[in-house]
C-alpha cells in the first residue's frame, strides 16, 4: 500500500535539519521542503513499502492507502505508537472507523540484556572476522579455521 504525508499533520519534526522519516527511509525517498518545514516522498514510484516511515512519524502524518483491488473502499490505515502496543486505525471512504492494537512488547523496559551468556570483548578480537556469540548461535563449540 502506499504511503503519503498528510500536509496538515506533517509539522517537519519541528522543521529540524532530518525530520524521522528522513532519517529511518532505507531508500532515502523522503525528504524536507525547508520553506514549508513539511517532509514529503520525493519518488513514490520507488518505495519499498517497508512502512518504517509511517511507524516512526511522532505526528502520524504518513498514512498508508490500499490498493483499489486489494481495498476497494479506499481505506486508509494509521499506526499510533505507545510504549507497550501499536494501534492501528482503519479508516474507509464512508468514514467508518476499526482499531486494532497489537502488542510490542512482551519484557519490562529496560529488562534485556543483550550480551548475557556471551564472552567479554577483547582488543584483539577487533579484527577478528566472526561475529559476537557466532559459535553459540550456529550450536558449535569452535568454528573451523582456515590452515595458513
Amino acid at each position: 500500500m502506499p504511503t503519503f504525508v498528510n500536509p496538515n499533520k506533517c509539522d517537519g519534526c519541528q522543521a529540524l535539519d532530518r525530520p524521522a522519516c528522513m532519517y529511518i527511509c532505507p531508500n532515502d525517498l523522503m525528504t524536507l521542503d525547508k520553506g514549508l518545514g513539511k517532509a514529503y516522498n520525493q519518488e513514490p514510484d520507488q518505495c519499498w513499502e517497508c512502512y518504517a516511515c509511517v511507524k516512526t512519524c511522532p505526528q502520524t502524518a504518513i498514512e498508508m492507502r490500499g490498493y483499489a483491488d486489494v481495498v476497494p473502499f479506499g481505506a486508509r490505515l494509521a499506526p499510533l505508537r505507545g510504549t507497550d502496543s501499536i494501534i492501528w486505525t482503519v479508516k474507509f471512504r464512508n468514514n467508518e472507523t476499526k482499531r486494532f492494537r497489537f502488542p510490542i512488547r512482551t519484557t519490562p523496559w529496560g529488562s534485556i540484556e543483550p550480551f548475557q551468556g556471551l564472552a567479554d570483548a577483547k582488543v584483539e578480537d577487533v579484527k577478528n572476522p566472526n561475529l559476537c556469540g557466532q559459535e553459540k548461535f550456529l550450536g558449535v563449540d569452535k568454528l573451523p579455521v582456515v590452515a595458513q
